[in-house]
């Protein structure tokens, strides 16, 4: 069944509007009529079944017949990921990484970034698709583009790794996720993160991490690190 996405819906909402370009997919396409279910999330823990109570492709009506909730993963992915120099890669990136189970991203802005705008509303619609292609009842956060500095002087809680290329002493990642805790992990643009950016890092508690023995894209880089927690999690 095919999944919508309604954020306005609540625990205790009896009825669904759908604005016209979603009724006109609804009717029209999909040729959905009344009395026919449709499954809809708020992509924020719940999941409605509804029955179609007035079919116009103009303002499709659902009524809702059942309320699921879900909970949420016993930890928090966050990860913060320079763009990439082609939007399609971290689209690419956002699109898998919601698939999987990702919680949190934030575009970050770096020294060696060649990008340095984000185009919030084409990705939260990338965000959108990927979760209700999963069938996913939590859509992950998608936070501003920030600089690196300023992000970085930020407070976390959990765990904070970054993952860089340089020729120094890190982790396997693998080997240091610690399952039920909450998670943020750096990942750099395609000249990763400069020597200062490491270092700054460093002194704000962050372990050097890496991913693995060859040399990673930026988005292939945080799509390992993205699988690698959720599958220790499972």
């Amino acid at each position: 069944m095919q999944l919508f996405f309604q954020p306005e819906l609540t625990k205790d909402s009896t009825q669904c509007s759908f604005d016209k370009e979603e009724s006109r997919h609804i009717v029209k396409v999909l040729r959905k009529k009344q009395g026919d279910e449709l499954l809809i999330t708020n992509g924020n823990g719940f999941m409605f079944t509804a029955e179609i109570a007035l079919a116009d492709v103009k303002h499709c009506i659902a009524n809702i017949i059942k309320t699921d909730a879900y909970k949420k993963p016993n930890y928090h992915l966050h990860l913060a990921v320079a763009p990439t120099k082609m939007n399609d890669r971290y689209e690419w990136f956002l699109e898998k990484a919601t698939e999987i189970g990702i919680s949190e991203i934030t575009p970050i802005i770096c020294e060696h970034s060649e990008r340095k705008v984000v185009k919030e509303e084409r990705l939260e619609k990338v965000l959108q698709s990927a979760m209700k292609q999963s069938l996913q009842a939590f859509i992950p956060k998608l936070n501003p583009a920030i600089a690196f500095k300023e992000f970085i002087e930020q407070h976390f809680t959990g765990q904070k790794f970054i993952a860089h290329c340089e020729e120094t002493d890190k982790k396997s990642l693998k080997q240091q996720i610690k399952t039920e805790e909450d998670i943020l992990i750096l990942i750099g643009p395609e000249g990763d993160f400069s020597v200062k950016e490491i270092e700054t890092a460093l002194q704000q508690g962050f372990i050097p991490v890496t991913l693995g023995q060859t040399r990673l894209r930026t988005e292939t880089a945080a799509l390992v690190a993205c699988h690698s927690v959720v599958f220790a999690n499972e």
